[in-house]
């Protein structure tokens, strides 16, 4: 079992960057897949992107490509997420997530996941 814990988030500036870190307690995430999922309020989670259990190849959302990156550094059970050119519509709860199976963290069916901090990007 692996408890995560988030960091790094808060209010931003449209267009700034923002860069969150997630820990995980417990079992070592190398076991694991790990990713990012948003979720704004009064709409469902969304899918941010997930990498695979060495860290050597990531997937992203088409809405999030080419401008956030996922990360991980087992040594440390730290997963990141570092955002660039953030809009409003991007003003969200932001969770990372670990499963043991890649797929489940693509299709949001978790076996484990973050509260997550705000994320407030201002127009």
């Amino acid at each position: 079992q692996v408890q995560l814990v988030e960091s790094g988030g808060g209010l931003v500036q449209a267009g700034g960057s923002l860069s969150l870190s997630c820990v995980g307690w417990g079992r070592t995430c190398s076991t694991y897949a790990m990713g990012w999922f948003r979720q704004a309020p009064g709409k469902e989670r969304e899918f941010l992107g997930a990498t695979i259990k060495s860290g050597s190849s990531t997937y992203y959302a088409d809405s999030v490509k080419g401008r956030f990156t996922i990360s991980r550094d087992n040594a440390k059970n730290t997963v990141y997420l570092q955002m660039n050119s953030l809009q409003p519509e991007a003003t969200a709860v932001y969770s990372c997530a670990a499963d043991e199976t890649f797929h489940n963290i693509v299709v949001l069916t978790l076996q484990y996941w973050g509260q997550g901090p705000q994320v407030t990007v201002s127009s």
